[in-house]
């Protein structure tokens, strides 16, 4: 794990693909981006988190004020964030809306699933990146902060994510060993200054 900024309010870094963003229930998932961080400073807490497939760029607070306004930044949807994925084939549009109200799979979780009566609001935008023939890289920007809801929306355009275990088809799965989706832009304002902060981060696929 990389970290990139550091000051007394927060903490920024790039999580590698299959750490934990926070420890889970088996008691050898407790290796985390958020335990490392707290070994270094206890008082680090959780802002959000990354699929653990999922590398890039996460933020914590470092104390209960921090916390709460980066919290409510992503609760109203002002940070911006920006994904990088490879995806099967090539999106036939190079830029586009997916709109597709997402619910989960409850006999099947941690999957999600699209739901058009009971699903929550799910917004995805998309830009084709480069074009290599068999896979093509985009830009994804999540509107809304659905779980899974860039694997699900790209799975269901028709163009799942590469090394997604969870909804891209046996072919795309196969692809890589590795989930290729990291997040590669978040800009949010600092807790304390109001200053606005940029990080970008590139993928290693």
């Amino acid at each position: 794990m990389t970290e990139l900024y550091r000051d007394s309010e927060l903490v920024v870094v790039v999580k590698p693909a299959g750490l934990l963003s926070v420890p889970g229930r088996p008691p050898n998932d407790k290796d985390s981006a958020y335990a490392r961080l707290q070994a270094i400073e206890p008082e680090t807490r959780v802002v959000h988190r990354l699929d653990m497939s999922t590398s890039g760029l996460m933020v914590f607070g470092l104390n209960a004020d921090s916390h709460r306004a980066l919290s409510r930044q992503f609760q109203d949807r002002k940070v911006e964030k920006g994904y990088i994925a490879e995806v099967w084939k090539i999106p036939e549009q190079e830029s586009g809306e997916i709109s597709l109200p997402l619910i989960c799979d409850w006999p099947n979780r941690p999957r999600q699933m699209v739901a058009h009566e009971l699903g929550k609001k799910a917004l995805t935008r998309y830009r084709l990146m480069a074009d290599n023939g068999s896979h093509g890289r985009v830009w994804l920007e999540p509107v809304t902060g659905r779980s899974h809801q860039l694997r699900v929306h790209l799975a269901e355009l028709g163009h799942p994510i590469l090394g997604c275990e969870f909804y891209a088809h046996e072919e795309a799965r196969a692809a890589s060993d590795r989930l290729h989706l990291h997040a590669s832009l978040l800009i949010f304002k600092h807790p304390s200054t109001g200053e606005i902060m940029r990080f970008e981060s590139q993928p290693s696929f």
